[in-house]
């Protein structure tokens, strides 16, 4: 048993606090598989079927909904119940048509935030590095796994409006002053606001972004944390209705 919960389960305890489970209620939970996202920013498709979804009252049946290829990520069927579901992920259940988007609420918990039928075709995703390879092409490196080879210029922190499961870039949002953002860590993480200075450190420090939210509050977070999500308006929903 012990061998076991080290490859495929994880104590409940050790858990990242962003997983909606007690830890108290069993011993051991799955943890998600090596794959596009990372353990401590990811669930199991089994713990999103079971525990968030409540489509299933036990690991036996989600499993089983799971295996039947009833529950589809980024457009694709995921029979995996182990496969790694994380931020702006789009999870569709097409046998009753719900959709939704798995975002950050402002405790750090991933969540499932019911979207309109019509965006189950695209998903947002943060440009995380560029490298230049063959034919003077572009790699670009994404927050959720992909890579993406292309021609056009893109900067670092810029957001691609993707089609998926297609891959193609709809549109891009622009990392730049009056950008709306959605905060997706430290202690303002699901916080939205609009990006008032960018400051760049030419240093060991951590470039911090100054960010005013609708009440006229401001505060400053990591550059990282700050994900566009649109420039007036937000071009995906959200919770809240904002």
């Amino acid at each position: 048993m012990a061998k076991m919960g080290s490859r495929k389960h994880l104590k409940r305890y050790k858990a990242p606090k962003n997983w909606p489970i007690h830890p108290k209620e069993a011993k051991w939970t799955v943890k998600p598989a090596p794959g596009p996202h990372a353990i401590e920013k990811s669930l199991s498709l089994l713990i999103v079927v079971r525990d968030i979804l409540k489509l299933a009252d036990n690991s036996r049946e989600a499993k089983k909904i799971i295996k039947t290829g009833k529950i589809w990520v980024d457009g694709r069927a995921r029979k995996d119940y182990k496969f790694p579901v994380g931020f702006m992920d789009v999870i569709e259940i097409p046998k009753t048509g719900e959709v939704y988007r798995v975002l950050p609420d402002k405790k750090g918990r991933l969540i499932t935030h019911p979207i309109p039928k019509e965006n189950v075709n695209f998903k947002l995703c943060k440009i995380r590095n560029k490298t230049t390879i063959k034919k003077g092409k572009t790699q670009l490196n994404l927050h959720d796994g992909r890579n993406l080879i292309v021609d056009d210029s893109f900067s670092v922190g810029d957001i691609l409006h993707l089609k998926v499961p297609d891959q193609d870039v709809n549109d891009t949002l622009k990392f730049e002053e009056g950008a709306m953002v959605l905060v997706t860590g430290g202690k303002h993480i699901g916080e939205i606001g609009n990006i008032t200075e960018i400051n760049i450190n030419y240093s060991s420090n951590p470039n911090t972004v100054v960010i005013e939210n609708n009440k006229k509050d401001s505060f400053i977070t990591l550059k990282d944390y700050a994900f566009v999500i649109g420039k007036d308006e937000p071009v995906i929903s959200l919770p809240g209705g904002k």
